[in-house]
């Protein structure tokens, strides 16, 4: 018996001593506790809204006060023109819009049919739905007892008006699927050739260090090159998702995600020693915010402040709001001006520290 006793106390001593180790077997749940509690929601808060109305009658203001204080709602904007509305929905700065019909509150109290056409972004067709549901039914509450006669409500859904779901995971499939492809590959990659010691004799030889880096990322880049060609093609002609916007910015905006997806790879194969080490920390490190924190399956604006924070650190958000600006709002490059800056700001520092990192590891 103290013979085992001692063999268990010298297993504690070396996972004790591992870092790592610890960090997975007490730090992951925690993290993915905290990921799941918070992040995961069916809840859609904070949608941004606009209020467009030709008077503005006591029954308009008194609406606009209750949109404005509930927390499914944040009022960004009291737009005087349609003009106003379809640029503010270009820019991405609101997800809904309300229009009252004229003299709203002569009409609501005179029972002359007063009407509201309620203006939906149905580029994520389920939160549309949702805050469509939300909307209705804080004017039926507000309305219900001063109205003789039911208020007409009309439903518009932007971009997409039979709000099929694909329009709204196509892109986020590839922004998961490249950022995986190019980051967990290219860092087992590099870190396979690290542990058989092939690395230092092919950075010793007269080819630049630089370029041995180079020549182990292109094929990976071609890898991908084919698989955004090819989840193209099927989105366009066998799931019917159109690409409105201009098919260069969408294919220049796809090489600026891949060169940071690589980026992120070479990072990743400087700070770990093993293939396995370099699978669970691109495999742990990436697939959970790509899932849960980019908006791919759940509103960013309904998480709490912190994640909301962490969120904005993830490339694919960033690509992914992007990509659905350009194949379903069909945009043009000035109103994609922010995730493309975001985007070419971490490429740039992902490659600077990533290149600085693998020559201070390896030469």
């Amino acid at each position: 018996m103290p013979r085992f006793l001692n063999f268990v106390l010298k297993e504690f001593r070396h996972i004790m001593r591992d870092p790592r180790t610890m960090l997975i077997l007490l730090g992951m749940p925690v993290m993915q506790i905290i990921l799941f509690g918070f992040a995961i929601s069916t809840e859609v808060k904070h949608t941004t809204v606009a209020v467009l109305t030709t008077s503005a009658d006591h029954l308009t203001r008194r609406i606009v006060r209750e949109i404005d204080a509930s927390d499914y709602f944040t009022l960004v904007h009291e737009a005087h023109t349609r003009q106003e509305v379809d640029e503010l929905f270009r820019r991405g700065d609101i997800s809904l819009a309300l229009v009252f019909s004229p003299r709203f509150a002569s009409s609501v109290m005179h029972g002359r049919g007063a009407s509201v056409q309620i203006i939906a972004d149905a580029s994520e067709p389920n939160q549309a739905q949702m805050t469509i549901g939300y909307i209705r039914h804080l004017l039926t509450a507000a309305l219900g007892q001063n109205s003789p006669t039911p208020l007409t409500v009309n439903t518009r859904l932007l971009y997409n008006p039979q709000a099929r779901s694909a329009y709204n995971f196509v892109p986020g499939v590839m922004g998961m699927i490249l950022l995986l492809i190019c980051a967990m590959m290219t860092s087992v990659s590099i870190v396979r050739e690290k542990e058989t010691g092939t690395m230092e004799v092919l950075l010793a030889s007269p080819v630049r260090p630089i370029s041995v880096i180079i020549a182990k990322m292109v094929p990976y880049f071609v890898l991908s090159c084919v698989n955004l060609t090819t989840i193209l093609l099927l989105s366009r002609f066998v799931l019917n998702v159109p690409i409105n916007g201009s098919l260069t910015l969408l294919l220049g905006l796809s090489m600026l995600y891949v060169m940071l997806s690589l980026s992120l790879g070479l990072l990743i194969s400087s700070l770990v020693r093993t293939q396995m080490a370099a699978v669970l920390t691109s495999g742990m490190g990436l697939i959970l915010p790509t899932v849960i924190l980019s908006g791919l399956m759940f509103p960013v604006e309904s998480m709490p402040r912190i994640l909301q924070w962490i969120s904005a650190i993830t490339p694919a958000r960033w690509y992914i709001a992007a990509v659905r600006k350009v194949m379903i709002q069909g945009v043009a490059l000035p109103y994609l001006a922010k995730e493309t800056a975001i985007l070419a700001g971490m490429t740039l520092a992902l490659v600077i520290t990533s290149v600085k990192r693998f020559k201070i590891r390896l030469e």
